[in-house]
């Protein structure tokens, strides 16, 4: 498998779920993990925790942002 180029590269379900900004994320982490493991099944898992610690993070960060800051009516 060679490693993907751009988005549009990525696997049709992967373009349809994720985010573009998500699926950048999504081709990096594939790319790094298939050069360093040489595994493609290792490397599309690799990228769905990638994208998923990625959603999570930003999940924790807005959760906290809407309990800290006051909202205005």
């Amino acid at each position: 498998m060679p490693l993907y180029k751009t988005n549009q590269d990525l696997p049709t379900e992967v373009q349809s779920l994720l985010s573009e900004s998500a699926q950048d994320l999504y081709r990096a982490a594939f790319n790094c993990a298939l050069q360093w493991y040489g595994d493609e099944s290792k490397a599309h898992k690799v990228a769905r925790c990638a994208v998923r610690i990625q959603s999570v993070s930003l999940n924790s960060v807005i959760a906290v942002d809407s309990v800290t800051k006051p909202q205005i009516a």
